[in-house]
């Protein structure tokens, strides 16, 4: 099976806090491929929130990604993508300016 490795930088402001976190979640969850994250001494599943939140990887950390399986370059691809756009942290800062001037949530009430 095909196995695809490479570092990523974090960069948001934040780390690897909730939201990022699970953005992160749902889009190794889209592949097949068995996806590890490294951070230091640490090793978890690329699809367990928790695991992801207890790496604790900071700004300026860098993580490393593991994927094996018949999708692992694209989900690879993807992931990387997804830290590279800082997890679109600069829209939903811009989505929550936007509602704390108009009082109006975007968001659908849960």
């Amino acid at each position: 099976m095909p196995v695809v490795e490479r570092n990523l930088l974090i960069t948001n402001k934040v780390g690897l806090h909730a939201r990022p976190a699970r953005l992160l979640v749902q889009t190794a969850a889209l592949f097949q491929s068995q996806i590890l994250l490294q951070y230091g001494t640490q090793t978890v599943n690329a699809k367990s929130i928790v695991g992801v939140l207890r790496l604790g990887a900071r700004c300026g950390s860098t993580i490393h990604v593991r994927a094996e399986g018949e999708d692992a370059e694209e989900a690879v691809r993807s992931i990387a993508e997804l830290v590279q756009r800082n997890f679109d942290e600069a829209e939903e800062a811009d989505r929550r300016q936007g509602e704390s001037t108009t009082g109006v949530s975007s968001e659908a009430p849960a």
